[in-house]
């Protein structure tokens, strides 16, 4: 049986990734993430699954009442950066950024996304975790950079696939998620459902799989299943 996806996010890079793979889906924006966070799990790897699975819950409530939709995937995602221990979302205004930007100068911090796929038949849980490493960074580049808007909307106050890119010398891990979603994770999981995806075989022919996703023993995952 063919599946049609709903992404529970309005992130345009999640969108981009999706579409990236060939894969047709629809888009409804969750509202999960901007709730109070108190009373989640404390681990890392708790709150961004038990996040994207609020995400999830939300519009399959929705979609599972209607007929047209009923029997749709829905794909939520979400993503943190972790420094020290302390949890670093979207910054709130342009010096919350600037103190992001400085704590994670010169110093490696990890990056988060959990995912969560839901149907009325099943549903899967899992989390991907990858080291960055930043070089330091001057105060007049961390202000320039913050001019530009970039790191507004992102968690870390940074895009490593934008203007971000020119702090991060080093990273461990999968690449695709600094961008905010896991692909080859995703694809896995996508598997439970019996969709294959031919199109991620394709991402190494230019040599970029191996850089993007660091092999297998990079990074960090878990999973959960349900159903």
């Amino acid at each position: 049986m063919i599946y049609r996806l709903i992404l529970a996010s309005a992130s345009p890079r999640r969108q981009d990734l999706l579409a990236m793979l060939g894969l047709d889906f629809k888009v409804m924006v969750s509202t999960f993430e901007e709730k109070e966070r108190s009373g989640l799990p404390a681990t890392p790897a708790e709150l961004v699954m038990t996040t994207a699975r609020g995400k999830a819950e939300e519009i399959f409530r929705i979609t599972s009442r209607q007929p047209e939709t009923a029997d749709d995937i829905v794909i939520a995602a979400d993503t943190i950066v972790v420094l020290d221990g302390r949890f670093l979302g979207k910054p709130g205004s342009k010096e919350e950024a600037r103190q992001m930007l400085l704590a994670l100068s010169g110093r490696w911090h990890q990056v988060f996304t959990g995912l969560a796929l839901l149907h009325r038949r099943k549903s899967v849980a899992a989390y991907e975790m990858t080291r960055v490493h930043f070089r330091p960074l001057t105060d007049e580049e961390i202000n320039a950079y913050i001019d530009t808007g970039e790191p507004m909307d992102k968690a870390g106050a940074y895009g490593i696939q934008g203007l971000g890119a020119i702090f991060i010398d080093r990273i461990d891990g999968c690449f695709y998620n600094v961008m905010g979603l896991p692909v080859p994770r995703l694809a896995l999981l996508l598997r439970e459902y019996g969709i294959t995806l031919p199109e991620v075989k394709t991402l190494g022919r230019t040599g970029d799989q191996k850089l993007a996703c660091g092999g297998a023993a990079a990074g960090t995952t878990g999973e959960i299943r349900s159903g």
